[in-house]
């Protein structure tokens, strides 16, 4: 358990899915106490401006626009096949070249990614990012925290990484049990940190993308079970909602970093001995 110190109240700066937006990051952690990224931080895709992210450097805006196109529709089938389509054109087919490809790409953002991101930090995954790059791109005031306890002054911090097995195949999703599994070696908590929201519609529907994003059931076992005083996390861009109830313990969602540019503020007092 890592243990910081700080004032009687505690200012806590939470920022998610940060996809590109590195200068942003610079005043992120002004006026906090502890910093806090749960993850997210490389732009594969803009769903508002598909000329930016990787797919649009590799394959052009309109393949990007149709990519988007199939894949907000939920013809995640049609979206491959576009995928694979546009890889063929730079005569790429194996998957192995095609990370190969895009690493260089990738590599770009981390540095930039890491180079702008405040020191302290405590930092988890969120489901697009590629746990092996970031011990390359981390500065010495990166603490990385998955199924993990952070304590500040009496504080309990803890943090789940990652996203679930999806359609989307995305770059760091896990199976539901191991998800489950790094929930529960963490033990009582007063904040629970997670890049993907607990199993509830009005968190997990996208009223921009017009769908259900995955949540997850062991993150209410553990809410029902725990009642952390509250549970910040991101992943979903456009929530119906954006924050909830399970019993005592407050749901947030603490916003789209790359499109709002602040931080969410949760400033807590300090339990009293």
């Amino acid at each position: 358990m890592i243990t910081w110190h700080c004032d009687l109240v505690v200012s806590i700066h939470v920022v998610s899915d940060v996809h590109g937006a590195a200068a942003a990051l610079e005043g992120a952690a002004v006026g906090s106490d502890v910093f806090v990224c749960l993850g997210d931080l490389i732009l594969y895709l803009d769903y508002e401006d598909p000329s930016q992210g990787i797919y649009a450097e590799l394959f052009g805006e309109e393949h990007s626009r149709a990519y988007i196109t199939a894949r907000t529709a939920g013809r995640f089938e049609d979206a491959r096949e576009l995928s694979a389509a546009a890889w063929a054109r730079l005569g790429i087919v194996d998957p192995q070249d095609r990370r190969h490809a895009m690493e260089s790409h990738i590599r770009k953002q981390y540095e930039a990614m890491f180079a702008t991101m405040p020191q302290p930090a405590l930092m988890t995954y969120g489901n697009v990012d590629l746990p092996a790059l970031w011990d390359e791109y981390r500065k010495p005031g990166h603490r990385l925290v998955d199924g993990e306890v952070v304590e500040v002054d009496g504080l309990k911090l803890g943090f789940v990484g990652g996203g679930l097995m999806s359609p989307m195949r995305t770059p760091y999703e896990i199976a539901p049990e191991a998800y489950a599994a790094k929930l529960d070696q963490l033990g009582p908590v007063d904040v629970l940190f997670t890049h993907i929201p607990p199993q509830i519609p009005e968190l997990t529907y996208d009223v921009v993308a017009r769908r259900f994003e995955l949540g997850s059931s062991a993150i209410n076992a553990y809410i029902e079970r725990v009642q952390p005083r509250f549970h910040l996390f991101g992943h979903v861009h456009q929530p119906l909602s954006r924050r909830t109830r399970l019993g005592r313990t407050e749901c947030i969602n603490v916003g789209h970093f790359h499109a709002k540019e602040v931080p969410y503020v949760l400033q807590l007092e300090e339990p009293r001995g």
